[in-house]
């Protein structure tokens, strides 16, 4: 990955939605070009795909946070992210080292949706994977 398609990724997590031409514009490529590096960055799984932010917030009108620990058995990570990455909540994903293998991000707007997203990931992981949820209870920013 090059500095344009850093760029180009960057244009897009800034807004989705925006037109191949308006990229473009902003990396100083042809819109082919874009085009072009888009879709090869789909094929190779850099770019697993897009999304739409709501405002969805539980009844004091924050999100509820947590993080899933994913330990597996040996398995193939990329392909259960890719099914991950489907869900709305699912914020972000990403390999670590140690004993957990993928920390997934999520937001849900009920403590309900959070249980049943829950469920739905427990039910696609692998046999041999385990998943431990961590709870956010209070956040520091710089």
């Amino acid at each position: 990955m090059d500095s344009f398609d850093q760029k180009i990724i960057a244009a897009l997590k800034d807004n989705a939605r925006q037109s191949v031409s308006s990229i473009a514009e902003q990396v100083n490529l042809s819109r082919t070009a874009v085009s072009e590096r888009m879709k090869r960055m789909e094929a190779q799984g850099e770019i697993l795909g897009y999304q739409v932010l709501t405002a969805s917030h539980n009844e004091s009108g924050n999100a509820l946070k947590a993080y899933f620990e994913v330990s597996h058995g040996g398995f193939e990570c990329a392909p259960f992210v890719q099914e991950l990455m489907k869900f709305p909540e699912v914020q972000s994903c990403h390999g670590i080292s140690g004993e957990v293998d993928v920390l997934v991000y999520v937001e849900a707007p009920t403590m309900q949706r959070l249980h049943d997203l829950l469920e739905a990931v427990d039910a696609l992981k692998p046999s041999g994977a385990r998943i431990k949820t961590h709870m956010i209870m209070r956040e520091w920013h710089r």
